[in-house]
């Protein structure tokens, strides 16, 4: 018995030495993994820092080489010749100040001829439309001639063909036909006429029944038309009602999103003019027109914008219609490419400020778009065909650099 009690003791002393290493292994694990990570940022972080130190080497290789160059052509160059080079330089540079002036003023004039065609070029537009709304009318009525014109001469070759197969001649009928009767009098005398010969034919005696069934098929025949009739004026009152909402609907939504595209581009562009115009009156036909100014620019259409000014153009438009309904997350791919630096700080900056309510994910090559970033996945090739994927959390390195 004592025996087994030692052995009872030594089996819980084991268990709990047990608990106690597994502990130590889980949190050595735990430290492991963190060490791996925080491995994984010092790399990426000494990779982007030995980049910087090789361009900032280059750029002092390509500066001093710049200087030799310098330094041989003042030793070389002759004092005089300098200043006889300077006066025909003075010269050359007063003769093309004179010839940009007149080049800016045929500008000023070329753009003011511009502007004048390209609004001619929108009112003619305009009238267009309106002419096009006036014809449609006009087209129907022409089609429902067409129709009447083809039921006329179907009747006529039907009329001709009833007189072939009578006995009578042409001339006899048009000798008795009294010219002051109108085809609606005569379709009527000859119904009359076709009624009698038919009640001249045999006597139906089951004649008194099916009028009643008629009559009573009659009935049903016109409440069914009053139905239909009321469902059409239903449906025209909805399509009206309908109409107006969307009408005004699209009305609102065009201010709004015309209203934040104004704004974004201002805030892109530090400034300009910017507007989504109606090319025609009805809102529910017509196309919209993007009209965009940068500062400094008298241009009319984005078609003489450059690239950068096209994309941030189509970012301030895509923006404001974000903005009218705005999701939880935002996939952008490269959009700040075309963008110089003092753009790329505008569009950051703007990111910033819709990152309160909307996560963004964009894929970027640019060191400033980058910085703004909470997180960064690089994807690298350490060895050829084998890609790994590296994160950087800003946050904790910001962190860990407030600690140290």
């Amino acid at each position: 018995k004592n025996a087994l009690d030692e052995l009872n003791l030594l089996n819980g002393t084991a268990l709990k030495n047990k608990s106690s290493s597994e502990k130590v292994f889980f949190e050595l694990r735990d430290q492991l993994s963190f060490d791996e990570k925080l491995l994984q940022e010092i790399e990426f972080n000494i990779k982007l820092t030995n980049n910087k130190l090789i361009e900032i080497k280059d750029r002092l290789v390509r500066l001093s080489a710049e200087k030799e160059d310098l330094l041989e052509q003042v030793n070389k160059t002759n004092i005089g010749s300098i200043h006889e080079d300077l006066i025909q330089i003075e010269l050359q540079i007063k003769e093309n100040i004179k010839s940009k002036e007149e080049s800016e003023l045929r500008l000023v004039r070329a753009r003011e001829n511009l502007v004048e065609k390209e609004t001619k070029l929108k009112d003619l537009e305009t009238n267009r439309l309106e002419n096009q709304h006036l014809v449609n009318p006009l087209n129907e009525a022409l089609q429902q001639s067409k129709l009447d014109e083809r039921e006329a001469k179907l009747k006529f070759d039907l009329c001709c063909e009833e007189v072939n197969k009578s006995k009578y001649q042409e001339s006899e009928l048009l000798a008795e036909l009294d010219e002051k009767l109108s085809l609606e009098d005569l379709e009527s005398k000859s119904l009359t006429i076709s009624n009698k010969i038919e009640r001249l034919g045999p006597v139906n005696l089951a004649a008194i029944s099916e009028l009643t069934t008629i009559q009573e098929r009659q009935t049903y025949i016109l409440a069914q038309v009053e139905d239909l009739q009321n469902a059409s004026n239903t449906l025209n009152d909805a399509i009206r009602k309908i109409d107006l909402e969307t009408r005004e609907k699209l009305k609102a939504t065009y201010k709004i999103v015309n209203e934040n595209f104004i704004h974004f581009f201002k805030t892109l562009f530090n400034g300009g003019r910017a507007e989504l115009e109606l090319l025609g009156n009805e809102i529910l036909d017509t196309g919209l027109q993007v009209v965009a100014q940068p500062p400094g620019k008298k241009n009319m259409t984005i078609h003489l914008l450059s690239g950068g000014e096209k994309a941030l153009t189509a970012i301030a438009l895509v923006f404001s219609l974000f903005k009218l309904n705005p999701s939880p997350f935002c996939l952008m791919d490269e959009v700040d490419a075309p963008l110089d630096d003092s753009n790329t700080e505008r569009f950051c900056k703007m990111v910033k400020e819709m990152s309160v309510n909307t996560q963004f994910l964009f894929v970027s090559h640019n060191k400033l778009t980058m910085e703004i970033a909470e997180q960064l996945i690089g994807v690298t090739m350490q060895e050829p065909g084998v890609s790994r994927i590296v994160e950087v959390d800003l946050q904790d390195i910001e962190k860990m650099e407030l600690v140290g």
